[in-house]
């Protein structure tokens, strides 16, 4: 089949976008001025645009493209399984082979007594089916009153009604999103920006340990499960200290609440393991699952299951789902995208080869003069920007100005990097080359020092 590869002009595809198309997280005016950058070719890890730029893709799309674009083998699954089964659903005792088989393997590779497998849309999705999991299982044990669910500021955990209320993000919540009933959050593990004089091991456990004072403060019989990511993605790629994920593990067992990961960014090899769980060595209850689950390839997201909590809730109506809950098609292209992930050893590609060489070239960057902090884990890695290294100050001016300096000078250069407020952040696809890993510290040097420049010029190295 050939490539299409004309396309109406770059002007008048952004004047169309912009007549007719929403943005997720986007000012729709400053977008239409702006005009879209139009995305229409990839491969590997590389994008091609509407003018024929070639740009690195250093965030893996949207933290889902682990494979890499382009893989023939997705789109001839996607294919076969169109033409033996395009869609049927999973309600009324109804199953279909794709969804049996996806569930088993994900049952397979799950950790502990994670074996069973909701299927939905999204990661959103799924943390929507994870809070009526949770206050479903509670009910059946004869405990509806631990209804609450513990989550962190700065958290993100999609931006359904229920997964938006999980996260801590309250620019979310201030859009007509308020958190919904009995969902309470805590503060963040985020040692550079928060720890002040503490070492990071003494602040991992204050910070853990304001779950086990939010669970005496609102009621141990009134708190059903903690929320977290392994490590917090959209918030800036936060790594928690070392002591943070075992003490949140201890008070989860001594109070008898269920812990949730959320593996939405860190599931399928990311952090140079299956889970990110295994990772930061928790044992949870439920895990949430989407993104690299298909490498983005077909949506699709999930919830994996202890066997206590599907057990608990098996002989009664579960009255919860999604239409395309278990898509044969998606299920079909997530059976194909795993095959590639462990056929290839793409995960302990991750632990063992590319993982270790990007740290080595990512600290680096903390040579510079605008870079406190340079850390990454598997393939995730975090910059942060500020104007006194010594200090870890903030910049005086709006948060994330700086940020949005450099994510520009980035897209100019060829480089998606995205930033989260003055921080920079990078996840590309598993399969990245030593090469491509050089040229992405490279750029990414290149537009900091670019965005430094022009931020000493202006005026804008001053700390908070």
């Amino acid at each position: 089949m050939t490539p299409i590869t004309n396309h109406m002009p770059t002007k008048e595809l952004q004047a169309l976008d912009a007549a007719h198309h929403m943005h997720p997280f986007t000012e729709a005016n400053a977008l239409e001025a702006a005009g879209a950058r139009i995305i229409t070719r990839a491969n590997g890890v590389m994008l091609t645009d509407s003018e024929g730029n070639h740009i690195l893709d250093g965030m893996s799309g949207l933290w889902c493209v682990n494979i890499g674009y382009g893989r023939e083998e997705l789109a001839q699954t996607a294919l076969r399984q169109m033409r033996e089964l395009p869609f049927y659903n999973t309600f009324f005792m109804t199953s279909h082979v794709p969804a049996i088989a996806l569930s088993a393997k994900i049952a397979e590779l799950a950790p502990g007594p994670l074996n069973h497998v909701f299927f939905a849309g999204s990661g959103s999705e799924a943390n929507d089916t994870n809070i009526r999991l949770v206050r479903h299982y509670w009910a059946k044990k004869g405990k509806p009153s631990k209804s609450i669910i513990i989550s962190r500021k700065n958290g993100y955990h999609g931006s359904t009604l229920g997964g938006g209320s999980l996260g801590g993000m309250t620019y979310m919540h201030n859009q007509g999103c308020p958190v919904i009933p009995d969902i309470h959050h805590i503060d963040q593990p985020h040692w550079y920006a928060e720890g002040g004089d503490m070492t990071p091991e003494e602040f991992g456990l204050a910070r853990a340990q304001q779950l086990e004072a939010a669970i005496l403060e609102l009621g141990e019989d009134r708190v059903g499960a903690f929320i977290g990511e392994p490590i917090q993605g959209a918030g800036g790629v936060i790594i928690p200290p070392s002591t943070y994920w075992p003490e949140i593990q201890r008070i989860c067992d001594k109070y008898e609440i269920l812990l949730i990961a959320d593996e939405v960014i860190c599931g399928f090899g990311r952090t140079g393991q299956w889970f990110g769980s295994q990772t930061v060595g928790i044992r949870p209850d439920i895990m949430t699952i989407a993104k690299g689950l298909t490498s983005g390839y077909v949506p699709m997201g999930g919830s994996i299951v202890s066997d206590e909590i599907a057990q608990t809730i098996a002989d009664d109506d579960f009255n919860h789902g999604y239409t395309y809950s278990g898509h044969p098609v998606a299920a079909a292209v997530a059976l194909e995208n795993l095959r590639i992930i462990q056929e290839e050893k793409l995960v302990e590609r991750v632990r063992e080869d590319v993982g270790p060489y990007l740290a080595e070239k990512w600290k680096t960057l903390a040579e510079h003069p605008m870079v406190g902090e340079a850390r990454s884990l598997g393939l995730m890695g975090t910059l942060a920007l500020t104007p006194h290294k010594e200090s870890r100050a903030k910049f005086a001016g709006k948060e994330g100005a700086i940020g949005l300096r450099t994510r520009t000078r980035c897209f100019e250069n060829g480089l998606v990097m995205r930033h989260v407020g003055d921080r920079m952040i990078i996840a590309p696809p598993l399969v990245i080359s030593h090469a491509e890993i050089d040229r992405l510290v490279e750029l990414a040097h290149k537009s900091i020092d670019e965005a430094y420049i022009a931020a000493k010029a202006d005026g804008l190295m001053v700390p908070a």
